[in-house]
């Protein structure tokens, strides 16, 4: 039998897999619960309703994207690597995020800052030292690298989804090479 922690997981799972796929709108909340093996109710005794449910889910995955890799100063552009490959390794969160937008649901309070304070600082620590252009605004250029690092991901066309690893390597290699050419220290 499964205890009420457990069971809050199998339905945040099971919400995360329906979410990704039909977004807020279009997610049942009969799905969840059949895929969770639970009721509606105990659904409803844990999260209240959907939209409450989409919202855990989407700020748990955010999170969990947004901190599985940290910044360097002195490896800013691999960075932008790292972020190309947990996207490809996790397109589910980018769906969710994505969602949430279509949606019109901010994810975070409104006194939270775009970006958190720590990359902030990697990029300040990076400029000091001298492995990054001083000229940047750190908040912004991270912002700018994440669009690098998830542009194949948001390319519409058939073939930005390609498994070949020889692509996959190559796209990678191109948003590492961007962002150090981006980063690099002006000689001027």
């Amino acid at each position: 039998m499964r205890n009420g922690e457990e069971l809050r997981g199998e339905i945040l799972t099971a919400a995360r897999e329906e979410f990704a796929r039909y977004g807020l709108a279009g997610a049942r909340i009969d799905r969840v619960a059949k895929n969770a093996r639970a009721s509606k109710e105990r659904l409803y005794a844990h999260f209240g309703d959907k939209e409450t449910l989409f919202r855990e889910v989407v700020t748990a995955d955010a999170a969990r994207f947004f901190t599985a890799v940290l910044p360097r100063p002195d490896a800013l552009a691999e960075f932008v690597g790292e972020i190309y490959d947990l996207a490809r390794a996790n397109p589910e969160h980018l769906r969710m995020v994505t969602w949430a937008r279509l949606e019109g649901l901010s994810l975070l309070p409104p006194d939270t800052p775009a970006v958190p304070p720590p990359a902030i600082d990697v990029v300040a620590t990076g400029q000091r030292s001298g492995h990054i252009d001083a000229g940047w605004d750190p908040e912004e250029l991270i912002v700018m690298l994440f669009g690098l690092a998830l542009s194949w991901a948001g390319w519409p066309h058939p073939a930005a989804g390609a498994d070949d690893a020889a692509v996959v390597a190559g796209r990678r290699a191109a948003a590492v090479e961007a962002a150090a050419r981006i980063i690099a220290p002006s000689r001027r």
